[in-house]
């Protein structure tokens, strides 16, 4: 089981659009800073202050290359929420499968009326 401070801070940091959308640029590869801001109607200053929250959440993290800091994505964090997720899962599909089940027999019981 994930430690519960980890899946806070990733939690808070998926909890913002703007965050969720930097994550999903960031699954095509590595951008700059600036390369991510330019999708958004928010100064570098803002979304630098975005990148500070994904990477303290460990979702993010910039490499040094000469002058650029390249961000890429870190999954780890993603991966533990994944595994938190899993819990309920099962507990859905049962709810799902009475509910398949119920219908089914809702289904039969009208076919067999006259």
């Amino acid at each position: 089981m994930p430690d519960a401070d980890t899946l806070s801070a990733t939690f808070a940091a998926l909890a913002d659009p703007t965050r969720r959308a930097v994550l999903a640029r960031l699954r095509q590869g590595e951008a700059t800073v600036t390369q991510l801001a330019e999708p958004f109607a928010m100064s570098l200053p803002a979304v630098s202050r975005h990148l500070k929250v994904l990477e303290r959440a460990g979702l993010v993290s910039k490499g040094r290359d000469a002058q650029w800091r390249p961000c890429r994505l870190d999954a780890a964090p993603l991966r533990e929420v994944d595994e938190w997720v899993k819990g309920y899962r099962a507990f859905f599909e049962e709810r799902y499968d009475r509910l398949a089940a119920q219908l089914a027999e809702d289904a039969t019981e009208h076919t067999e009326e006259p």
